[in-house]
């Protein structure tokens, strides 16, 4: 066994949350020496790949599950409000990266694509106008369009108009500078900044075994998958973003917080095309409402995604299931997570979610033809051949105690860390990646409380409105929104390139680990 190697700061996992923790302490302790480790040979190759994910930049502009109807009928923002503030964070802190140089190249990540919601029927559509007048008075949805007219309806999403039927009424919200985000590039283009600074990448490395050490720091044994080569660490801080990943480790760490945590794996497939006639005639995300019993994460949407320059439609996401936590990972992934102290939550949730379970073995059973007909919801005129299925990354959504009920299966974004700020990690999905910034705010302000106060200024600096809600400041919201335009070139249309000629299977080498090595 090597000699143990000191790094004040170790990283688990090269996704977009890591990323972007490496890039705020290498701006905040340039001094600082920093490890990053990676199982795979690529950053960014399981969930935050850019098929593997939504890439919506979930800003709570298109998705009907933030805004619940109330029982009286009135609308419910709180969440919808709440997700957009993050993300503006999020904006933030990437016009400050340009800026700066943190990110070289910012449409290789992000482009203006409108965000839409979709909704048929008369009861729906009065849900949408009520859902319109509830957000339009907030200035963070201040540009959001009601629209119910069959012609303009037509003239905006012509894909959605073809052969559509429009003796129902439809109805969309429509926001016009929504985004489309790249979170596999991003965090390629973060994490390079880090190694150019300094930081030690180590792909094709696993880390095995975390334990802590009697000053506090943390012992973490790694392994090269490749040669078996065994490494030993002492890090003074570590951080587990390693998606479905995360919960393992920290049960390894033996932390008292992640006691009575299970996850329940989901995984996700979508339908694809790259069909120049389909994609010039859909340059929009529309996101419709959930089917019955489907959880939040499963809203089904029609995405304009921007991917390496080339302009794709995807729709779903439809489930599927393994009990492997990552899309690479083992299908001992989820029996190995339970533990005597995690046993009755995750029965509870077994318990409690038939909904669920009925909903995944009805998406389990659909044929590939039975899924292109729930696109024609949709684009009415989809035709089999234009489109095909590819399987998307693994989520693994967080089961939490409850009292009364053992455990409850819940939908976002969970930080743990530990009571003395030495190790943290992040469990959960949607939101998600498009929260990434304000989470890290979030472990830093948690896990270094003695040194957060002296950088506030500095994080002042990457975002302006840290500290305060933009909703309830309007004129700070106008300058940091249009500072933010400009520089992320949002003010631009997107500049893509027709997938292929006819559309299929172009993609294939793209999103492999290795095309995404730093």
């Amino acid at each position: 066994m090597s000699e143990a190697e000191k790094t004040d700061v170790l990283l688990v996992g090269a996704g977009i949350m890591s990323a972007t923790l490496s890039a705020l302490l290498r701006l905040l302790e340039p001094s600082w020496s920093m490890t990053l480790v990676e199982r795979l040979d690529g950053a960014a190759a399981e969930s935050s790949d850019p098929w593997n994910n939504a890439g919506t930049g979930h800003s709570a502009l298109c998705e009907l599950n933030y805004t619940p109807a109330r029982p009286d009928g009135s609308i419910d923002i709180a969440k919808a409000v709440s997700v957009n503030e993050q993300f503006q964070v999020s904006r933030q802190f990437w016009t400050y990266a340009v800026e700066n140089g943190v990110i070289p190249d910012v449409r290789s990540f992000l482009n203006p694509i409108p965000h839409v919601s979709f909704v048929s029927g008369a009861d729906n559509v009065q849900y949408l106008k009520k859902r319109y007048n509830a957000l339009v008075t907030n200035p963070l949805f201040a540009t959001m369009e009601f629209i119910d007219d069959s012609d303009e309806f037509a003239r905006r999403l012509p894909l959605m108009a073809e052969k559509r039927d429009f003796s129902e009424p439809v109805g969309l919200n429509w926001t016009q500078d929504g985004t489309d985000v790249d979170f596999g590039s991003l965090s390629r283009q973060l994490i390079g900044f880090g190694a150019k600074q300094g930081m030690s990448t180590l792909f094709g490395h696993e880390v095995r075994n975390l334990s802590q050490n009697s000053d506090g720091s943390w012992a973490v044994k790694v392994v090269n998958r490749r040669t078996g080569l065994k490494r030993n660490f002492h890090a003074k801080f570590v951080f587990v973003g390693a998606g479905g990943g995360a919960l393992p480790l920290l049960q390894k760490a033996g932390i008292k917080e992640a006691k009575g945590f299970g996850g329940f794996p989901v995984g996700g497939q979508w339908l694809r095309t790259g069909n120049s006639d389909l994609t010039a005639r859909h340059q929009a995300k529309v996101y419709g409402l959930p089917p019955l019993g489907a959880p939040p994460m499963s809203v089904p949407h029609l995405d304009t995604r921007v991917i390496n320059d080339k302009s794709w439609l995807l729709f779903g996401p439809f489930a599927g299931w393994s009990p492997k936590f990552l899309k690479q990972g083992k299908v001992t992934d989820l029996p190995f997570s339970v533990r005597p102290n995690n046993l009755v939550s995750m029965l509870g949730v077994g318990l409690t979610e038939m909904g669920l379970l009925k909903y995944l073995i009805g998406q389990l059973l659909l044929s590939e033809s039975a899924r292109v007909e729930n696109l024609r919801d949709f684009a009415p005129s989809a035709r089999d051949s234009d489109w095909e299925l590819d399987i998307a990354g693994q989520r693994v959504q967080v089961i939490r105690k409850a009292k009364g009920k053992g455990g409850v299966l819940e939908f976002g974004t969970t930080v743990l860390a530990a009571a003395d700020g030495s190790i943290a990690g992040l469990l959960g999905a949607s939101p998600g990646a498009s929260t990434a910034v304000p989470a890290m705010f979030d472990v830093m302000k948690r896990c270094f409380a003695d040194r957060y106060p002296s950088w506030e200024p500095k994080l002042k600096e990457m975002v302006p409105s840290l500290g305060t809600q933009l909703s309830d400041e309007p004129k700070l919201f106008e300058e940091v929104w249009a500072r933010g335009t400009e520089v992320l070139k949002l003010d631009k249309p997107a500049s893509v390139v027709p997938a292929s000629a006819d559309g299929q299977n172009t993609a294939g080498t793209e999103h492999s680990p290795t095309a995404a090595t730093v």
